[in-house]
């Protein structure tokens, strides 16, 4: 395949991926008006603990597979990723039955681990959450033998079966959750337990939506397919042991870096409503919870996902030059992966900190304990998508196995610190554990990459420097901007909210990325693409 076709092809992947997410951010404004706080906390009591178990059962599938069978493609061995595909529809068709049948049984125990005792909170009970978790588990039956469709079709460098479906996927499965809830509440009477449950449902709808696409494409280019199977050299005699060996090979490193998060939001889910009883806080638990796991997160994971999906593309040259030892060329990707993600992310978390209140009342409502929240946690973000990227770099200089270390001592400092935090300062308590946690995960990483790519961040630290000092002089002028509309329009509805945001940010962007011209850190960064943007949006600086 050439240069130009892979870059589209990868171009066409990550616009998928990132449309698939901003639907995804969206759809929370109509959900919410339709099931309120207590909603949002059941959706979350079942989402979490689904997505540990389809990150188990699928995280780094489609990756390692379409690895696996690129690198056999290219070696003209066709015949090794047919007899692989072949053998996987079996193999994820099993273990997302199994998957489902666990997380179908179990579900009455995690409803207790989530709530401790029936009498938690004074609205929610275990059986409602046993409910929601069993509706959301039936997903799991077809969600590992997609992830297979589509890792065996980005192994033949074929990337938009992958970005159509997820857009499909993700469409499909918003229409459900939100015409579901809205008829079971609006048109049946139903109860919010029901309603919660069709909207967990629809992962399952949204992954057959997803399964129909991918088969469309399957016999429209099961030919081609075909005709390569007839160029196949033949040579190459592997065993199905041999093969899912390598595939678990390739798969487990991002099997740890896709559950990272959802780990640390199940350590809330466990130990949240406990802390916040013991210190007579019981009768907000719910509503404190939906803000911290669900409304709240969704806002947080915005930078992460841009800034992560424009660093990752530095990985696979980070990988090269490793390979090569050429460690110049190291040196000068690392740089560039920090400051990349750096350069994106904070000054996003920082503004969606600054304006934390008009944020949180555009997606939800106008809630102190929202905007609270919001404004301390943005910060995370940062240390979120750190922790991804440094984890993708140990993977590029084949030192993965020190993510796992690193995963468990976050964990083990979140799990120790959330209750004490949570008791001594409630909502945020969970948010500092949360960023200890993390922090303490990204310092293991950091020490590996230093030690093991013989990194130095002497040069990094710099600019990074000079990145917060950029941020700094924003989120001064966006603070001043804000006051300012403020005296004369409170963000207390979502018109004037979405006035207030647009005004506010446009003036941050507008100020950074001057700095960023003018003393020519932009150009460091992203070289000749800059000149190329200046070009088509006609930019006088």
């Amino acid at each position: 395949m050439s240069a130009s076709n892979l870059l589209r092809g990868t171009f066409i992947l990550t616009l998928g991926t990132i449309i698939s997410k901003v639907l995804g951010l969206f759809y929370v404004i109509p959900f919410y008006a339709i099931v309120g706080d207590e909603g949002t906390a059941l959706y979350s009591f079942s989402y979490v603990p689904y997505t540990i178990f389809i990150s188990v059962a699928t995280a780094g599938v489609p990756l390692a597979v379409s690895k696996f069978i690129s690198k056999y493609n290219t070696l003209e061995e066709y015949a090794v990723g047919r007899k692989l595909f072949k053998s996987g529809v079996a193999v994820m068709l099993a273990t997302g039955f199994v998957s489902f049948l666990i997380m179908y049984f179990t579900a009455p125990g995690l409803a207790e681990l989530t709530l401790s005792t029936s009498k938690n909170t004074e609205d929610i009970n275990p059986k409602d959450v046993t409910t929601v978790i069993r509706a959301v588990s039936f997903a799991l039956i077809v969600v590992p033998f997609m992830s297979l469709i589509r890792g065996f079709f980005q192994g033949h460098q074929s990337m938009g079966p992958s970005a159509v479906s997820q857009v499909v996927e993700q469409i499909v499965r918003i229409v459900f959750v939100i015409a579901g809830a809205f008829i079971v509440l609006n048109v049946m009477d139903g109860s919010i337990v029901t309603a919660v449950s069709v909207a967990t449902f629809a992962a399952l709808i949204g992954a057959i939506g997803s399964l129909v696409v991918l088969a469309w494409y399957w016999f429209k280019r099961k030919p081609h397919l075909d005709e390569l199977l007839k160029q196949d050299k033949g040579t190459v005699d592997i065993s199905l042991k041999e093969i899912y060996k390598e595939i678990l090979v390739y798969a487990a490193p991002f099997v740890f870096v896709g559950i990272a998060n959802p780990l640390f939001q199940f350590i809330d889910q466990m130990t949240f409503a406990r802390a916040m009883k013991s210190i007579g806080q019981g009768d907000i638990a719910t509503a404190a919870f939906s803000v911290l796991n669900f409304q709240t997160h969704k806002l947080v994971i915005i930078p992460v996902s841009l800034a992560t999906a424009f660093s990752l593309t530095l990985v696979p040259s980070i990988t090269k030059a490793f390979v090569e030892n050429n460690r110049a060329s190291l040196t000068h990707q690392l740089d560039q992966t920090f400051q990349v993600l750096l350069y994106l992310t904070v000054p996003a978390t920082i503004g969606l900190s600054l304006l934390a209140e008009p944020a949180f009342t555009i997606f939800y409502e106008n809630k102190e304990l929202g905007t609270e929240v919001l404004r301390l946690y943005a910060p995370v973000a940062i240390l979120f998508a750190l922790f991804s990227v440094t984890a993708a770099i140990m993977q590029g200089i084949n030192e993965q196995r020190f993510t796992v270390l690193s995963l468990l001592t976050g964990l083990l400092v979140k799990l120790s610190l959330n209750i004490p935090l949570i008791q001594a300062f409630e909502t945020n308590g969970a948010v500092l554990a949360t960023a200890l946690g993390y922090l303490a995960a990204i310092l293991i990483n950091l020490f590996v990459i230093k030690k093991f790519a013989g990194y130095s961040f002497k040069v990094v630290g710099r600019r990074v420097l000079l990145i917060f000092i950029f941020s700094g002089v924003m989120g001064g002028a966006t603070f001043a901007v804000y006051e300012a509309i403020t005296l004369w329009v409170a963000p207390v509805s979502k018109f004037s909210s979405i006035m207030i945001v647009v005004l506010c940010a446009a003036v941050g962007v507008g100020i950074y990325f001057y700095l960023g011209f003018r003393t020519k850190l932009i150009y460091f960064l992203f070289g000749d693409k800059v000149d190329r943007l200046k070009k088509k949006l006609r930019l006088p600086i």
